[in-house]
């Protein structure tokens, strides 16, 4: 007998069903995460609570809420609500279900249709839906995890209002899995122990998903050790067993999270790609959000690499996509292809020293008035003060170059971007050598011309 039917008996805590559909809310009180939808005076929430509910689909990643709410708008409607799964109906019983709902629709009853996993349905059997949402017979609501925009046919889908659900907070999951400890639809009947970093671990390791981390929780409660006081205690050697995994070291919000990316950015800023894939993966592993290294990575492409490899940044952010959209584990390897790039690409950081020397003038000389020649003068008043005057439109020039200042006077002689010279920013520092020589007057040869321009040798 395991400790879950042990302790509290099946009857008392409903064992025999999952957690995650034991502890599902029932009212929108009981529900957490998607604020920006279901938060005091959204959109979503209104019309759930005024019994409004228009043809919807919900999008999101697994386990962020959809059937929940689908869920929460059937205990609240005074429509007939009807759950279909697009895994196991056809088109025959659609057209039943159809054809009971225009039976109601002629006697002034309202039906509602939970679709789930619709992006399952073929083209044909999604036809089957358009006439009857049309016509106002039933009013469909379709959950999927894939972009509608692809998924659902375009004459459904224009009749839908797409709601995009987000993955779950690690705050939500915490929330959720303390409810599910205390509330006697989960385990408030057993005197559980289990710690505020134990919840927090669970939370780091489920992604986002509400249902992965229930079911971790729960089978950690099913293997839970017992304390001296008798109590069972889920512990960090009891999660390690349950997720097959001796990982939870690592802390997304503590020191070790902090230490491990430090260690990630400095492998790549010294071009050691292999003890950068390391801590790479010390990180996935641990559970750390793909995001927050593909953000890390998109930062790195331009304070380390810059102009020396423009192509660095272009990359980081297309893997920054690919986390968005894939999710781990899939993209994982992503972030290795993008780690190593970067461990490997030339290195300059005058992008990061180029504004900071500019911040420090601004804080230092916060007031310095924009020169007159370069200002805007959309009125009569302000050309008659100057505004503009004195001003060189560089397409004018033959050279495509004024020899204006366009900095405030007393930083006329300041210089922020200071390149480093390697890679392809060695061609941008033979560029920019070339348009200051001529801009200071150093050389009359037009900069834009010039062999240095083009990053030959003079």
């Amino acid at each position: 007998m395991s400790l879950i039917e042990g302790v509290a008996g099946e009857e008392a805590i409903g064992a025999s069903e999952p957690l995650a559909a034991r502890l599902r809310p029932r009212e929108l009180s009981e529900f957490v995460g998607q604020e920006h939808l279901v938060g005091e005076g959204r959109i979503l929430r209104q019309m759930i609570e005024k019994d409004m509910i228009p043809s919807m689909i919900l999008w999101g990643p697994p386990g962020v809420g959809k059937t929940t709410l689908a869920n929460v708008i059937a205990n609240v409607t005074k429509a007939e609500f009807i759950n279909y799964s697009a895994v196991t109906g056809g088109i025959k019983e659609i057209k039943e279900i159809m054809a009971r709902a225009e039976s109601g629709r002629r006697v002034g009853l309202r039906t509602v249709l939970f679709v789930d996993e619709i992006h399952r349905f073929n083209k044909a059997q999604q036809d089957a839906f358009l006439p009857f949402v049309e016509k106002g017979s039933i009013v469909l609501i379709g959950a999927t995890t894939e972009n509608p925009s692809f998924e659902v046919n375009s004459a459904l889908l224009s009749r839908c209002k797409v709601f995009v659900l987000k993955a779950l907070s690690r705050e939500d999951i915490v929330s959720l899995l303390s409810r599910a400890a205390k509330d006697e639809r989960g385990f408030g009947k057993i005197n559980l122990e289990v710690s505020p970093e134990i919840l927090g671990k669970i939370a780091d390791l489920s992604n986002g998903d509400a249902r992965n981390a229930l079911g971790t929780f729960e089978t950690a409660v099913a293997n839970a050790a017992f304390g001296s006081d008798g109590r069972p205690v889920i512990t960090d050697e009891v999660l390690e067993q349950v997720v097959g995994r001796k990982n939870l070291i690592y802390d997304k919000t503590g020191e070790e999270h902090y230490n491990i990316i430090s260690a990630l950015h400095k492998s790549m800023r010294n071009s050691d790609p292999d003890a950068a894939v390391y801590w790479l993966a010390r990180m996935l592993e641990g559970g750390e959000d793909p995001l927050y290294i593909a953000r890390r990575c998109v930062r790195f492409a331009s304070e380390d690499v810059g102009l020396a490899d423009p192509n660095a940044l272009l990359l980081a952010n297309a893997v920054w996509n690919s986390c968005h959209n894939l999710g781990v584990p899939e993209c994982n390897v992503h972030l290795t292809q993008i780690v190593i790039y970067l461990s490997l690409a030339p290195k300059s950081n005058a992008m990061e020293e180029a504004y900071l020397r500019a911040a420090h003038d601004v804080h230092e000389r916060m007031a310095e008035p924009v020169p007159m020649h370069i200002r805007n003068a959309p009125t009569r008043l302000m050309k008659e003060l100057d505004y503009g005057k004195g001003y060189t439109y560089a397409h004018d020039e033959k050279e495509k170059i004024a020899r204006m200042p366009c900095l405030p006077e007393s930083l006329a002689s300041r210089r922020y971007y200071t390149p480093a010279g390697l890679g392809r920013e060695e061609v941008f520092k033979a560029r920019l050598a070339a348009v200051r020589d001529w801009r200071e007057g150093r050389t009359d040869e037009p900069p834009f011309t010039s062999q240095a321009y083009r990053g030959k040798a003079k």
